[in-house]
């Protein structure tokens, strides 16, 4: 079994065929997905996603390119709505220096609200970082400092520094269909090296889409072709890297339940 940990499944790129989709990502193992929230004013069309689905659930949070029209100053909303058995995690949140659609004080205001929920309900952080690898790191150890919380730095493209910090503070790091892109040979070497039970995969669709299906929509049965770049990488087969992740997954997403998944 694989697991797709991030996916925008709420979006329009899959508006009228979510079961189709839903199928084809079975189809192709992936036995349970989470549809992650960008903006709170989407929360309950993402929620309703994971309503609909017994092995779909869902995250609570604010995407840095929101902060500045959404972003939130105080935890108590996240934790609120975190309550609901299908939220799973709290994000995406983070810092994207690189497009800068929010300004970077909002970005991190919002982003230390986010980890102040993290530490108050214990569901795992989903971090979002761009071009934003200094500050990342000091934010994420200023907060380790103050109280423990798990996360996971989702569709990693940053530095290998980052990486070995992020994983050293106990978080987890995600790869996503970049892992498979001609040019990603820095990436390559990053996976290769970090310790294996801290690794997850994703797709973060419909966004990257990865070789062989680059430029197309991408959805979550796709997830498949990055566990197997990353089975080529570590030089272990695609089974073991199925259920490596798949037991990664659920280690951080505790409130997750196994039972439900759909293969």
């Amino acid at each position: 079994m694989l697991v797709d940990s991030h996916c925008h499944l709420d979006f329009d790129a899959f508006d009228g065929e979510l079961d189709q989709v839903v199928e084809n990502a079975r189809n192709a193992g992936v036995g349970m997905m989470i549809t992650i929230c960008t903006r709170l004013s989407a929360f309950d069309q993402v929620l309703a996603v994971a309503e609909r689905y017994d092995h779909i659930y869902c995250s609570v949070g604010v995407h840095p390119h929101e902060a500045m029209a959404e972003g939130v100053r105080a935890p108590d909303r996240l934790v609120e709505l975190a309550a609901h058995p299908k939220v799973v995690g709290i994000g995406e949140t983070g810092l994207d220096y690189y497009y800068d659609h929010s300004p970077r004080e909002a970005q991190q205001v919002s982003f230390r609200a986010h980890i102040e929920a993290a530490q108050r309900t214990g569901l795992p952080l989903i971090i979002h970082t761009r071009d934003a690898d200094d500050d990342m790191q000091r934010m994420l150890a200023a907060a380790d400092a103050e109280a423990p919380f798990s996360g996971v730095l989702h569709c990693f493209s940053s530095s290998r520094a980052l990486a070995e910090a992020a994983v050293g503070q106990g978080l987890f790091v995600s790869f996503s269909g970049i892992l498979t892109f001609k040019k990603a040979d820095e990436l390559r070497e990053i996976a290769g090296v970090l310790p294996l039970p801290q690794i997850l995969v994703e797709t973060d669709s419909p966004y990257l889409a990865p070789v062989p299906n680059r430029g197309k929509r991408n959805e979550p049965s796709y997830v498949a072709h990055t566990a197997a770049k990353l089975a080529e990488i570590r030089q272990v087969g695609s089974a073991e890297i199925a259920s490596m992740t798949t037991d990664n997954f659920f280690n951080l997403f505790k409130k997750a339940d196994r039972q439900r998944a759909c293969v």
